[in-house]
């Protein structure tokens, strides 16, 4: 089962929030530290928005950067909380949650910076974490910048500090783009060289769940929600040549419900799995779609043939490689039941899961082989044909080892991410196979819940 009882251990839930958007977001500014950009109007309703979105929710602390951007959506957030009955919690500040330092951009138009800035803007897009600035000091004197790697120890610092005041308690940040990417990249050990690799969209909600400190177990709950604001899944950016993979979890099974690992036995939906693909059917009923994919077990493809109830010229292909993993010896059982057959084997699996080899069954380096080896295929059939949009359908254990591979992780970091039934996560290749893909949104379950949180049930693999 995924660990968000993680073990049984207490989580921090963390809400990120990005800034809403500004009046350099509108005129494709740079805008680093300069505190010169604030709130447009479409800003300061969407902050009103993500208020509601958590009004539901007790905050221990919230917590913003310095630069009015942010300030301001924090204060307009909290107003905005209907939960907000402990008058002591207001917003506080904290320099640890500055933006990325630009100091030689700031303030200049995108293109401009493109224009000046040739071989440095190419760096910035292609290898971030290798930009250097030569950037006046205090003294007058020059010195090297590293804009990305000093925004990631930050960050970091800025975990070390809060994580231990706040054990089992829920807390709220308010950033920007870059600090954000950076706070969630550190959290789960994400490279600097893949900063460009998450989307932080104006007054989007991302959710982590901490059992301990940095370097504890870890988990991003959700990333990149904007359906509070009216917007379905985030937008392409213009001019997008790429392919957007949407990534879905099967709906549940009984399997799920009563706690049983799955694997590749062949248990088909149930009630409630069948109503959540129908949500999922409302929810991209609107999105065109030029492709479907799925596994060929029952709950995957009854998943996707729901779905495309709304997308009739579509035929939907099967593809064996986005399989379950195989649990081997522990398929149809509970884990007590695997625990008295397999004593500590499972604990090893909830904490070093790629050291696992399923009795008569796969590990994870096989199922990563095969997986993700289909969806290089997948990408790249869909690039050649110039197909825009597709729907992949799958597993838990599949999906997580797909979305370590698509951020530069091992399967080591496998646990990292949450997979609801019925969830949504939304992959885009903007510069071709060989190049990085972005990560635009995790595990969306807004269209099952309601709310922010993934109130599926958490169930067997």
């Amino acid at each position: 089962m995924s660990p968000l009882e993680i073990g049984g251990q207490k989580v921090t839930r963390v809400i990120i929030v990005r800034h809403g958007q500004s009046t350099y977001n509108t005129e494709k500014r740079i805008q680093g530290r300069t505190d010169a950009s604030t709130l447009t109007e479409k800003g300061c309703h969407d902050a009103n928005l993500v208020g509601k979105a958590l009004s539901n929710i007790s905050f221990s602390a919230i917590y913003s950067s310095p630069l009015q951007r942010a300030k301001q959506t924090a204060e307009i957030i909290w107003r905005s909380l209907e939960n907000n009955s402990d008058q002591s919690i207001v917003p506080q500040t904290s320099d640890l949650l500055l933006e990325v330092d630009l100091p030689l951009w700031e303030k200049m138009l995108a293109a401009e910076v493109k224009e000046k800035f040739p071989e440095d803007y190419r760096i910035w897009k292609q290898s971030p974490d290798q930009l250097q600035m030569l950037v006046p000091d205090s003294q007058g004197n020059s010195r090297e910048h590293n804009p990305i790697l000093s925004l990631y120890e930050q960050a970091r610092q800025f975990w070390k500090e809060i994580l231990p005041r706040y054990q089992g308690q829920t807390i709220l940040i308010v950033g920007h783009n870059g600090i954000n990417r950076a706070l969630i990249s550190t959290a789960l050990g994400i490279s600097p060289s893949r900063y460009h690799s998450l989307q932080q969209s104006n007054c989007n909600i991302s959710i982590l769940n901490f059992t301990g400190g940095l370097g504890d177990a870890v988990q991003l709950e959700s990333m990149n929600q904007t359906q509070h604001l009216g917007d379905i899944l985030p937008s392409l950016r213009p001019n997008h040549q790429g392919v957007r993979l949407l990534l879905i979890r099967h709906g549940e099974t009984d399997w799920n419900r009563q706690g049983k690992f799955q694997g590749q036995i062949d248990v088909p939906l149930n009630d409630n799995g069948r109503l959540q693909a129908q949500k999922a059917t409302a929810f991209l009923k609107d999105v065109a779609l030029d492709f479907a994919i799925t596994s060929p077990m029952l709950r995957p493809k009854e998943t996707a043939e729901i779905i495309l109830n709304n997308h009739h010229n579509i035929k939907l292909e099967l593809q064996d490689g986005f399989r379950e993993i195989s649990h081997g010896l522990w398929e149809g059982k509970l884990e007590s039941e695997i625990e008295q057959e397999f004593p500590g084997e499972l604990q090893r699996w909830r904490t070093v899961p790629a050291q696992v080899q399923m009795p008569a069954g796969e590990n994870l380096q096989q199922v990563w082989e095969r997986s993700v080896a289909t969806w290089q295929s997948v990408v790249e059939t869909a690039l050649t044909n110039q197909l825009q949009t597709g729907i992949v359908v799958a597993h838990d254990a599949t999906n997580k080892t797909l979305l370590c591979h698509i951020l530069g992780l091992s399967a080591d970091n496998f646990w990292n991410f949450r997979q609801g039934n019925g969830a949504v996560s939304v992959i885009d290749y903007p510069s071709g196979l060989n190049g990085v893909p972005v990560l635009q949104a995790m595990n969306i379950t807004t269209h099952l819940s309601g709310g922010v949180l993934d109130k599926t049930a958490a169930g067997a693999l």
